[in-house]
């Protein structure tokens, strides 16, 4: 079957939700539609990132998933004829080491308040099988390659959110489940960091084009120092939560906000680099999508360390501002139409994983 899916995503820079329409059957792309961004308020923001780090027993979310179901209700109603809603949730907390994700808001909720179908919950089933629950994208990178017939068949996907992550694309291998067609994992922190630190320093909440980095110094040698935490030496599959170098403030807390900035920003791209060593082969081309790609400092640095051309998605012609949200509207078809969402290849769950819940108005 094929369906008009609309996928919904917040990030966890906070930025608000983004949606939008992929038609599908879950294994090919038929074609995107229209996109929409219901930005957070400041209160919203504020409210939201009071909540990481957080578990369900902690409690007291009643406002933060109020606004949670009220924004992504708000971008819902901006596509009536959508038939599949793809909700991810908004991430607080991912320990896959003990079995544990936490996505916040409610699909069950929002069918019933959006009357439509919701698919949600895209990560539980992987993690208790033993898998990262992350990243989920790479099956739609996949289909994006063969659905674009991008020259390169060997090629990356690298998403630079709060976490960065790979997906490394053989398009000459086409099996149901996506084992070796696709290998990924998280290559390190890309912008939480970097957004945290300017936020505390300048009230902003990022580095605009990467402006600031530009204007500072790196001190290598808390990049060298940082580089050998013993993540990025650990073999795939591997997964980050948004927080999980939480000292990584403190290392930079006695630089200028420039060499702050500077620094923050040459981690996420040595994290991308140091990627390469648990890669079968090299790309040959570099697609970067997520919020770093609007970065200049970490764009030109990508293209300084990397041996293949570097381009931002748009490059190829995809929408790097809603790639995500597509994507969920892309795994949506799949869960509808029972196809994994995840291999051993790109989580390392046990076996090609199924996932996610539907629930109907």
């Amino acid at each position: 079957m094929i369906y008009r899916c609309l996928g919904l995503m917040s990030g966890t820079s906070l930025d608000g939700v983004d949606g939008a329409i992929c038609i599908t059957d879950g294994s090919k792309i038929i074609g995107f539609e229209n996109s929409y961004f219901r930005p957070y308020t400041k209160t919203e923001q504020s409210i939201l990132r009071s909540k990481f780090g957080s578990w369900p027993e902690n409690g007291g979310f009643e406002d933060a998933i109020d606004i949670i179901h009220s924004a992504h209700l708000d971008v819902i109603k901006a596509f009536p004829d959508a038939e599949l809603i793809g909700f991810h949730g908004q991430t607080l907390n991912h320990d896959p080491k003990n079995l544990r994700t936490f996505q916040l808001g409610n699909g069950a909720t929002l069918a019933k308040l959006s009357n439509k179908r919701v698919i949600w919950d895209f990560r539980t089933a992987d993690v208790a099988a033993g898998g990262e629950g992350a990243p989920l994208a790479p099956f739609f990178h996949f289909a994006c390659a063969k659905t674009l017939n991008i020259s390169e068949k060997k090629l990356a996907f690298v998403n630079l959110g709060g976490v960065g992550n790979i997906s490394l694309i053989d398009t000459n291998i086409t099996t149901p489940d996506m084992i070796n067609a696709v290998i990924a994992f998280d290559t390190g922190p890309a912008n939480a960091p970097l957004n945290d630190f300017i936020l505390e320093r300048t009230g902003q909440l990022y580095d605009l084009k990467g402006s600031l980095a530009l204007s500072g110094n790196v001190d290598q040698d808390i990049l060298s120092n940082f580089m050998k935490f013993n993540f990025f030496n650990k073999k795939p599959p591997k997964s980050l939560d948004r927080n999980s170098f939480s000292a990584i403030q403190d290392l930079v807390s006695t630089l200028s906000d420039a060499d702050g900035a500077a620094t923050l920003t040459a981690i996420c791209v040595e994290s991308v680099y140091a990627a390469q060593s648990h890669l079968k082969y090299k790309p040959y081309r570099w697609l970067i999508c997520g919020g770093g790609r609007h970065n200049i400092a970490i764009m030109t640095g990508l293209r300084q360390r990397l041996d293949q051309p570097v381009d931002p998605v748009e490059s190829v012609g995809l929408n790097g501002d809603m790639l995500e949200a597509q994507a969920f509207g892309y795994l949506a078809a799949r869960v509808v139409n029972n196809l994994p969402l995840s291999s051993p290849t790109t989580t390392g769950c046990s076996k090609p994983m199924r996932g996610g819940v539907i629930s109907d108005p």
